[in-house]
Order: structure tokens, then C-alpha cells, then sequence
């Protein structure tokens, strides 16, 4: 009995010990985006690779606040981990609005590049400084423009109309120089849209398949205007607590998430594009974009981008992508 009595109690002693870590992560958006899938992956790697050490719990759709709110958290590891969208990075860390610049990477391929190498491990290593362990970048897609009042085909047709925007100085900039009327407000936005609160929005083509905006925005414009990555990040809170072979082990697990769902980003977005115009959509695939070009053209002067480390960087992104 006692023998008995003792074995029990080792076993219960070994499975308190050894049960497993759940890292909380957060993301703003809905399962089936861009966001999700990263997360998703990011969760079926690490407990696959850990043998179940670590668990990763996903809060999802808004459930924990904002993505400003999500980073707060993250910093006061209130929960470990996010996949974030760049633009809130605006407010904690100046040095990652460069990667938000208008007309900066001609395509995917050359946005891995600049970000999977020296400059934006430079970004990455940077948000250390404001609590952060930046791991790397996920991708959320090149940004087009829609909108319900008119088609858009020049700069010159977006004056006046009313632009949900990120919270980002950034994006604000952007479009108060095509002329728009920037609105900033926190996601979703779907009921504001279909309310006309607002006359139009910003985001790659993904969001109008998952976020159904076919239904509610008749125009489209492919601007490409702004390439959007996830800054994929970690508490350094936390971060400094685990093992080097678990750090090994979680950032591993997170680029090779990210190399999963940039591909299946992009290998999706002929359907997505041939979905919304099967779904009434008018695009505009054929834009003016050296008219759009020149409207922000000027933004790399702007207070934004004067502090010397933030200039310099741009500086150097836009020197190895011409």
C-alpha cells in the first residue's frame, strides 16, 4: 500500500514537472487568414518538434484587443508570442515603419530577400530595444485599394474619398498625399464599410476573400502600393527565460512557418482575384501607378523618416531594390 501510495505521488510529482509549456500567442484576425495560418503552423511545428514540451494556445479574432493591444501584452509577456501586422510597430519602434514605404519592393520575391537578410535582421534585432524578440517575417501582401463610390485608375480619383487606414503615421501619410481622407480605426471593419462610414479601405487580396468585402466594395484597384509583411515576434520577457535549445527550437519553428504560408499566400491570389470578379467585383488591374508614384514620392523627406538610423535604412532598402 505504501509503495503504491509512493509511486503515485513520483507520478503525479513527474507529470507536474514535465507537463507541458503553453505559450500564448496572439493574432487580430479570423481563422483562414493570413495571420492564422501562420500561427497555425507555427503550433503544428513546435509541439511536433518539442514532443509536446510546449503547447501554443492561439487567440484569435480580436479575442485579447487590438494589435496594438496584443503588443503591449507581449511586452509585459502577458501572453509570449504575435504575428503582427508592420503598421503598429509605428508607435514602439520608428526603425520598422521603413518596411511600410510606398512602391518599396517590385515583388514577393525581392521583399524576401531584403527582409530575410542583413537589413531586415536589422529591424528584427532593433525591437529588442522597445521589449521584443523579433524572430521574422510572415507576410500579409501587397495592399490594393477598394472602395464603393468609383472606379479608381489615376491618383487624381481617389481625392475625397474617405480611407480606413492602420493606426500608423505611416499609412495616414500615404494617403493624405494621393489626396484621400485617411481614417484611422481598429479591425474588423465590415459593419463600417457596409454602413458607409467609411467609403473604401486597403489591404491585400486575401482579406476581400476571408473578410467577404465583395460584398459590400464594388470597386477595386490593384495599386500595389504598399508591400505588408507580419513582424512575427516574442517577449523578450519570456524569451530570456527558455533554454538556447528551445529558443533554437521555437525560432526555427516560426521562419519555417513563415517560408509555409508566404508561399501559400501567394499561390492562392490568382483564385482569390478570379473569385472576387466571379463574386460582381470591378477591378481595375491596369492602374496609373507612375501617378500614384509621384504623389508619395516625397514621403522619405517627411519628420517620419528624419531620425538618422531610421534614414539610413530606408536609404539602403531603396538602394538594393531599384
Amino acid at each position: 500500500m505504501f509503495l503504491l501510495l509512493g509511486l503515485v505521488a513520483v507520478f503525479g510529482l513527474s507529470q507536474a514537472v514535465y507537463a507541458a509549456q503553453v505559450i500564448k500567442l496572439g493574432v487580430v484576425t479570423k481563422p483562414g487568414s493570413a495571420q492564422n495560418i501562420v500561427a497555425e503552423k507555427f503550433k503544428e511545428l513546435v509541439e511536433q518538434r518539442s514532443d509536446d514540451a510546449f503547447t501554443v494556445k492561439i487567440y484569435h479574432s480580436k479575442s485579447i484587443g487590438n494589435e496594438t493591444e496584443i503588443l503591449q501584452q507581449i511586452q509585459m509577456n502577458t501572453i509570449q508570442m504575435g504575428v503582427i501586422t508592420g503598421g503598429p510597430f509605428d508607435t514602439f519602434d520608428p526603425i520598422a515603419r521603413v518596411i511600410n514605404y510606398p512602391f518599396l519592393f517590385k515583388n514577393g520575391e525581392q521583399a524576401d530577400a531584403i527582409l530575410d537578410g542583413p537589413l531586415g535582421q536589422e529591424i528584427l534585432d532593433d525591437l529588442a530595444t522597445v521589449g521584443f524578440k523579433g524572430l521574422c517575417f510572415s507576410e500579409n501582401g501587397f495592399r490594393n485599394l477598394t472602395n464603393n463610390k468609383k472606379s479608381v485608375k489615376t491618383a487624381a480619383d481617389i481625392k475625397g474619398l474617405k480611407i480606413r487606414v492602420m493606426a500608423s503615421p505611416l499609412h495616414k501619410a500615404i494617403w493624405k498625399a494621393l489626396g484621400a481622407n485617411p481614417t484611422p480605426m481598429p479591425w474588423p471593419i465590415y459593419t463600417e464599410l457596409e454602413q458607409g462610414v467609411i467609403d473604401g479601405q486597403e489591404n491585400p487580396l486575401w482579406v476581400m476573400e476571408v473578410y467577404k468585402f465583395y460584398e459590400i466594395q464594388k470597386y477595386m484597384t490593384l495599386t500595389r502600393h504598399v508591400y505588408s509583411p507580419h513582424i512575427d515576434v516574442a517577449s523578450m520577457i519570456w524569451w530570456k527565460t527558455l533554454s538556447p535549445k528551445n529558443q533554437q527550437l521555437i525560432h526555427q519553428a516560426m521562419k519555417d512557418a513563415a517560408r509555409f504560408q508566404r508561399k501559400d499566400n501567394r499561390d492562392k491570389d490568382g483564385a482569390r482575384l478570379a473569385l472576387l470578379k466571379e463574386k460582381g467585383m470591378i477591378i481595375e488591374e491596369h492602374p496609373d501607378l507612375d501617378s500614384f508614384r509621384a504623389k508619395v514620392a516625397d514621403l522619405k523627406n517627411m519628420d517620419l523618416f528624419q531620425e538618422p538610423r531610421v534614414h539610413a535604412l530606408l536609404l539602403k532598402i531603396m538602394a538594393a531594390t531599384k
